[in-house]
């Protein structure tokens, strides 16, 4: 195990998004499918990727307020519950499933819709939980209350 937990670093949701992404992208291009061109489609991946990035912007700007990490596999020093944590525990990683979303309606990736699902749950399984763990561990009621209150995703 000390050669994963040195691996750590590499590790990040961010890469793991760029490889979700990439794999869109691919589909996209070497195996494409009748685009939909249609103001509605390009609108709503414009609002996903959009709203995505600007719900992360937020939600970092929100954890530095409160003098917290948002750094993956380290622990958090408050527990931000207002503001757009008040709608998902886990609005940083919403963010990154909707910019995967988004592009992939953008690139008319259709077989790529399932690279959604899977993100969230690769997130959910190699961050989420742990984060979940040592949050229950260092606050105790008080994420027992907001967990019960406040959605994982959304």
């Amino acid at each position: 195990m000390p050669f994963m937990s040195k691996l750590k670093w590499i590790d990040l949701p961010p890469l793991w998004l760029l490889l979700f992404l990439a794999l869109a992208w691919v589909q996209a291009t070497r195996m494409p499918l009748a685009p939909i061109d249609h103001p509605v489609t390009d609108m709503l991946a414009g609002m996903l990727i959009g709203g995505g990035l600007l719900m992360m912007a937020v939600a970092v700007v929100q954890m530095r307020q409160h003098h917290t990490t948002f750094v993956p596999h380290k622990h958090a020093s408050f527990l931000v519950t207002n503001g757009v944590f008040s709608y998902s525990r886990n609005p940083i990683y919403l963010g990154d499933a909707m910019v995967l979303l988004g592009c992939v309606l953008h690139w008319s990736a259709w077989p790529s819709l399932v690279l959604v699902p899977l993100f969230m749950w690769v997130i959910t399984d190699r961050f989420i939980h742990e984060e979940e763990s040592w949050l229950k561990e260092d606050f105790g009621p008080e994420f027992e209350q907001w967990s019960r209150k406040t959605r994982r995703w959304l």
